[in-house]
């Protein structure tokens, strides 16, 4: 028997993963011709399609400022589960969910921006999940990242920018307690099954920008947290590096 089949025979994982492995990160670039960054990432089956576009303007509380935004803005298609949900156009509003997640996104994008470097220039990251089996707030941040860089990368091309204003990478992953496993970047059915899960999001040089935990279930001692953030930096390790990658960098 091989080492991958001896892994997956004995994994308390249902997909056969370690309980330290991530599942198949993929970054698709370029998927946009007409966004001035864009990329589908995929955390296994969760895919998620990240746009960013550029425009020559800042929200009117920042004109005057010589200060750029960065803003995000998230959705799940109707069919990105497995019973269809109406758009929430339709709906008339966003669902508080939305409206959470997206705030993240946003907030962990600028986290790595020097706004004084953009100017007075907004970038809007658009996250729209396609298929949805877990983790979809970590996969559009992880992937939303990739397109601001490329946006950036277009404004340098273009000379509207002078200099590169990302101070540094951002990437994020869940973690979490199931049956007293302390397991990475559960799909779906796991993460529904967890008795306490944390979102970590960090740089790439390992500053904590945001850490979201709660129990579910039960409550979760000092140990089992630090354990969680052990695992999840040793996970942000190799997505900084696949970004990288990605980035050809």
């Amino acid at each position: 028997m091989s080492v991958a089949a001896q892994t997956k025979q004995n994994s308390p994982r249902a997909d056969g993963r370690a309980l330290d492995q991530l599942r198949d990160i993929r970054f698709e670039l370029d998927v946009s011709r007409h966004a001035e960054g864009s990329c589908l990432v995929k955390f296994g089956h969760t895919h998620v399609l990240c746009t960013a576009s550029v425009e020559t303007k800042v929200p009117g509380w920042m004109k005057g400022s010589g200060k750029g935004w960065v803003t995000a803005e998230y959705g799940m298609l109707p069919r990105s589960t497995g019973k269809r949900m109406d758009r929430e156009s339709v709906r008339g509003q966003q669902s508080g969910r939305t409206q959470e997640i997206q705030r993240l996104i946003g907030r962990s994008l600028r986290a790595v921006v020097d706004a004084t470097l953009l100017g007075e220039i907004q970038i809007k990251v658009d996250c729209d999940v396609i298929q949805a089996d877990g983790g979809t707030r970590t996969a559009a941040i992880t992937g939303g990242y990739i397109a601001l860089y490329q946006a950036c990368q277009h404004l340098l091309a273009i000379k509207a920018l002078k200099t590169m204003p990302l101070t540094d990478s951002v990437a994020a992953v869940s973690c979490g307690l199931h049956h007293d496993n302390v397991l990475i970047d559960p799909n779906y059915d796991e993460d529904s099954a967890l008795s306490a899960d944390a979102n970590f999001v960090m740089t790439g040089s390992g500053q904590i920008v945001e850490v979201q935990c709660s129990g579910e279930s039960t409550s979760i001692t000092e140990t089992q947290f630090f354990g969680l953030h052990t695992l999840a930096k040793s996970g942000l390790q190799t997505l900084t590096q696949l970004q990288k990658q990605a980035l050809g960098q």
